[in-house]
């Protein structure tokens, strides 16, 4: 007698059937939380809002509602991610709510270290509010890895710039000008190698240049006028190939300047202007044919002028007054390209002026209180 063979049991569809329905409902709502504001972004932001006070502009009236992707001033999100990635408050602007209320922005407070919980922020620009205090979150430094653009600059922020700023690698601007930070540049900047724009001026900054600031190739601008640095003008300066423009001015640098700086490929203007620095001025600054701005003025540089200009020197301004320069002035700045502006004034130099451009369109104020210059346009010789 055959024995009957019982027939497999097939799996009930419904599960199948329930788990397609709960993909079909879900999947809106996830697209939903996805295109809008992350929960923990927008706290993050309303935060950062509590800790400032802006009365007059009514920027901070715009943050409203639960996505602030969308049409809060100066928040920027990832369109791929929805997170947010930019910052954008800038208290002179162009922006129409600047038009409107016919002035600029002037905000109170501090800057929130909740600021760091934005861990996808590229660019925080907080810039130019004249009335923000305090110091800048140290947590900047090590909660937001992709910051490529750190601006407050035009603030009353005080205090130090965080020790390990080396951290921000793919940072390109570091913008902390017209603030009251003190302390010195952290011995980390040096490992910001995607830096390109370093701006430090008119703070309180103290200490030295960093012996090895040659290792920010990339830097096209580096700005640290205006503070209280000392010590000597690091010779690994001129190793910054690309760098353009290099403001050292109104500090309390000694010592002479590196004749490598005049053999830089791009530099194009050199303030270093209202410092202690002695010696003798390098022929291979004068020789520069690229170098357009020259600043020496109020320094304690000494010996003559190098007699080293040609037909391809081009200088928009030359500042060497209030040195103790001697001897006469070089006759080849009469065979020189373009001299707009020269300033040899307040030094020992001594002889005729020579006669022919630039010489004749300039003013007695450039040749003022040397020793014994004379010619047009001072006392005939």
């Amino acid at each position: 007698m055959m024995m009957m063979m019982s027939r497999p049991t097939l799996p009930s569809p419904w599960p199948f059937v329930i788990v397609l329905l709960v993909i079909m409902v879900v999947m809106p709502l996830a697209k939903i939380v996805v295109e809008g504001c992350l929960a923990s972004d927008r706290e993050a932001l309303l935060d950062f809002k509590a800790c400032l006070n802006e009365p007059y502009l009514g920027i901070f009236s715009t943050w409203l509602g639960d996505d602030c992707c969308r049409n809060w001033y100066g928040i920027s999100c990832d369109p791929t991610n929805h997170r947010v990635a930019d910052i954008n408050l800038r208290g002179e602007s162009e922006d129409p709510i600047f038009l409107r209320a016919g002035r600029s922005g002037r905000m109170t407070g501090s800057i929130s270290p909740s600021i760091c919980k934005l861990d996808r922020l590229t660019a925080l620009i907080i810039a130019d509010w004249k009335g923000i205090s305090g110091e800048i979150p140290g947590c900047i430094t090590s909660s937001l890895p992709s910051l490529r653009v750190l601006d407050l600059v035009g603030n009353r922020l005080s205090g130090r710039i965080p020790p390990d700023i080396g951290n921000l690698r793919k940072a390109t601007v570091l913008n902390l000008a017209d603030n009251d930070l003190s302390g010195e540049i952290p011995a980390s900047i040096v490992q910001m190698s995607s830096l390109m724009h370093l701006d430090l001026r008119n703070n309180r900054i103290s200490g030295q240049i960093p012996s090895d600031i040659g290792k920010l190739t990339m830097l096209s601008r580096a700005l640290l006028g205006r503070n209280q640095i000392m010590g000597l003008i690091p010779s690994s300066i001129a190793t910054i190939y690309r760098l353009a423009d290099l403001d050292l001015s109104m500090n309390k640098i000694s010592g002479w300047i590196p004749e490598q700086l005049g053999k830089m490929p791009v530099l194009s203007t050199l303030n270093l202007d209202c410092n202690s620095i002695g010696g003798q001025i390098p022929e291979s600054l004068l020789s520069n044919t690229g170098l357009g701005i020259l600043n020496l003025s109020r320094n304690g540089l000494e010996g003559s002028i190098p007699d080293v200009f040609g037909p391809k020197t081009y200088f928009m301004a030359l500042d060497l007054s209030y040195n103790s320069l001697k001897g006469k002035i070089p006759t080849t700045l009469l065979g020189a390209n373009y001299i707009g502006h020269l300033d040899l004034s307040h030094n020992h130099l001594c002889g005729p002026i020579p006669i022919g451009e630039p010489f004749e369109h300039l003013e007695a104020s450039s040749f003022d209180y040397n020793d014994c210059l004379c010619g047009n346009p001072l006392r005939t010789c």
